[in-house]
């Protein structure tokens, strides 16, 4: 009898792989580290051949741990934007995996704002035009392939996000689609259709020829072949957005809910009974397709966890923990917006540039770290007040996972600046736990999101308990320094 849901989370940074038994609980983990390349000023990309290496390490490491006959399913949640593009035939990579973090597009996205196509955009996909997003990287990539778009059209080439490339390797070959979460942060997807929409492909020049079906994230997607540990016939059923996955692993299944996923970067979700139009800075989205599509409203910051690295790599220290010891005290003062790679939600300005500021003659590296760190918690605090005003629901708590979400010097800070209750998960991997969930429905591993709501969960509350006039003389310094990052870039 099957025992255990095979979930992998297929990140920027590292591919992981979890073994979920039935009540929801992680037994076996592995990870591995994944590079990420700068060949260029604000170029961010990834060897697609190196996350495939390591997503098949990762589900070996923990396949070890169980017969093969223990497995019931496999879910996949991704890294999302990023995208590649690879020969049907052989499989074979015809270019780098650009990442989610690129900025290489930007003088394309500025094309397309001239023309006045943002409106048409943010109607069809609720999106602005950002190189965030994947069209324009899939289109840079055609271009830079000999006769790459004539072979797009004539089906000779895959175009693909993150989880349509280990789906057709994991299937070897036989499977090439992609979910819903996935295809509507492309910009070629019409939410109102829910399907490829032909008039934005030819807008970005891809070939509908060469891009995969979409299903619901909670879909039977096909079967493995034997390989790295897995035995040929595991049903795959589920592919879903990291982000999205992790609301779906919260059990965030009604409005009124609302996550933050912190890592490399941050995203702020919360699911809305049918599609919301907001007026700014954040996106309308699909929370996730199971039965049918939900919707939801998210905001994405470019720049949170990496901010920590970009510092303990600048100080020559022992990695983000490090900064983490010596972000103990208070900023002194100072403050930090990380627009390292510009600024996303709610500013969406890619133009943008770090800014510290407050620096006094006393000003120690400990001042620095706590001032990166608290950087994060200020960058989610904007998206939330934004999303409290546009969502139709009182958002009363916060749901936090990642790496991040496990400081708890943050998670407080968190609380404080919010003014409302921080849950933090203790789990590890809440985005590997929702693609657990998604498979786990499709092969009635779980009967229902009932059934999983029941579940048990680990969450650590911190309330907030900060003097009301010293979170708005903070509210009103990091008002001030993202101000000097948006003046700074006009």
């Amino acid at each position: 009898m099957a025992r255990y849901m095979l979930a992998v989370d297929e990140g920027t940074t590292n591919a992981k792989a979890c073994l979920v038994d039935a009540a929801g609980h992680i037994v076996r983990e592995a990870a591995c580290a994944l590079e990420v390349a700068y060949p260029q000023p604000a170029w961010v990309e990834q060897d697609p051949g190196e996350i495939w290496r390591a997503t098949r390490q990762v589900i070996a490491d923990v396949m070890t741990a169980i017969p093969p006959t223990d497995l019931a399913g496999l879910g996949i949640a991704n890294q999302r934007e990023s995208v590649l593009v690879w020969e049907r035939q052989s499989g074979a990579p015809l270019g780098p995996c650009i990442t989610w973090q690129c900025h290489r597009t930007a003088p394309a996205c500025a094309e397309l704002r001239s023309r006045g196509c943002e409106p048409l955009l943010v109607e069809r996909t609720g999106l602005t035009i950002d190189p965030m997003f994947s069209a324009t990287k899939a289109r840079w990539l055609l271009e830079h392939i000999p006769d790459g778009v004539r072979r797009a059209e004539s089906g000779e080439i895959c175009i693909g996000t993150v989880d349509a490339w280990l789906l057709w390797n994991l299937t070897g070959g036989a499977s090439f689609c992609c979910d819903v979460t996935n295809a509507c942060r492309t910009q070629l997807f019409d939410l109102g259709s829910l399907r490829w929409d032909p008039e934005l492909c030819d807008l970005f020049g891809i070939p509908l020829a060469a891009l995969p079906q979409v299903r619901l994230s909670s879909s039977f997607y096909g079967e493995t072949v034997a390989q790295a540990g897995l035995p040929a016939g595991i049903p795959i059923g589920a592919l879903a957005g990291d982000s999205h996955a992790a609301l779906f692993g919260h059990a965030a299944f009604a409005p009124g809910t609302i996550k933050a996923t912190y890592g490399t970067g941050s995203s702020l979700m919360t699911p809305t009974a049918e599609r919301v139009h907001p007026r700014s800075g954040l996106s309308s989205s699909i929370a996730w397709g199971h039965e049918h599509v939900m919707y939801a409203l998210e905001g994405n910051i470019y720049v949170t966890g990496a901010a920590v690295q970009w510092l303990a790599d600048l100080l020559r220290v022992d990695g983000p923990g490090a900064i983490e010891e010596l972000a103990a005290s208070d900023s002194g003062g100072v403050f930090f917006v990380p627009a390292l790679v510009g600024l996303g939600a709610p500013h969406w300005r890619g133009d943008a540039r770090g800014v510290i500021c407050g620096l006094t003659r006393g000003t120690t590296a400990a001042h620095l770290a706590r001032a990166t760190v608290e950087s994060i918690a200020y960058q989610v605090m904007d998206v939330f007040t934004l999303m409290q005003e546009e969502a139709g629901a009182s958002l009363s708590v916060l749901m936090a996972d990642g790496g991040p979400a496990r400081n708890r010097a943050l998670m407080q800070f968190q609380a404080d600046v919010l003014d409302v209750p921080v849950l933090a998960s203790e789990v590890g991997d809440v985005s590997a736990l929702g693609a657990a969930y998604l498979a786990g429905l499709t092969v009635g591993f779980w009967s229902s999101r009932d059934q999983l709501a029941a579940l048990p969960r680990q969450h650590r509350r911190y309330e907030p308990a900060m003097a009301e006039s010293t979170r708005a003389a903070l509210r009103a310094g990091w008002d001030d320094a993202i101000g000097r990052a948006l003046w700074r870039s006009q």
